[in-house]
């Protein structure tokens, strides 16, 4: 029997969203057992929302309460994702913000492709878990620091965070996302036959599953790799 094509799956996400970290190592478990070529493509949630007329759920106060005090530490436990909500989520999410790091994931992403990954995990582990800053360049140095990341390539990234070309990636994948129907974070795009199939949210792996034509065997916990 031929092997099956091999489709591409693109995860558009904000390191401000921890139910994007949800969908981030779901997806990166699942791209070795599925046929995919997984595409991780850092947007702006901040342009989303604007652009899509949407409202943060976490400013809708029985939202931010469940999902605060159950949702976030049921799925984490399911998933193997240690997540602890910060003790200010709205300073993290609404007044610092993610403007800075995701315009260093995409200056990296321009660079080392191969980089961000581990640097976008760890941008997570800083800001929902560990309680600590990631807003500014004293947060995303300590953050590379943590990982062991390329000094020299550090520095080169925070400068490239001022530049057009940086900046212009930014607004085209969140961009892209609106133009696909976007209206919050993650958005999963699977590509096949031609079409793009967009899927939100982190709770709707098995339609996905259905979508590429594999098999959904669960959270894969035995690969978790957000570890303390």
């Amino acid at each position: 029997m031929a092997a099956s094509t091999r489709k591409t799956v693109e995860l558009f996400y904000d390191v401000v969203s921890p139910y994007s970290w949800i969908a981030f190592e779901v997806m990166c478990r699942y791209k070795t057992k599925w046929n995919i070529d997984l595409k991780l493509k850092p947007f702006f949630l901040g342009g989303i929302m604007v652009g899509s007329d949407n409202k943060p759920p976490g400013l809708v106060p029985n939202k931010a309460k469940y999902m605060l005090s159950h949702d976030l530490s049921r799925l984490g436990s399911y998933y193997s994702i240690p997540i602890v909500p910060p003790a200010n989520p709205a300073e993290v999410m609404f007044v610092k913000g993610t403007l800075m790091p995701q315009r260093f994931l995409t200056a990296v992403d321009m660079q080392r492709p191969d980089l961000v990954e581990n640097l976008s995990r760890q941008f997570w582990m800083r800001a929902w878990n560990k309680d600590k800053g990631i807003s500014d360049e004293e947060g995303i140095r300590e953050t590379c620091k943590e990982i062991g990341f390329p000094s020299d390539l550090m520095e080169d990234c925070l400068q490239k965070t001022k530049d057009p070309a940086v900046k212009d990636r930014l607004k085209k994948f969140t961009t892209e996302a609106l133009d696909l129907g976007a209206f919050g974070s993650p958005i999963i795009v699977a590509h096949v036959n031609n079409k793009p199939e967009m899927i939100f949210g982190s709770d709707r792996f098995p339609i996905l599953a259905k979508i590429l034509n594999e098999e959904w065997m669960g959270p894969l916990t035995e690969m978790a790799k957000a570890k303390l």
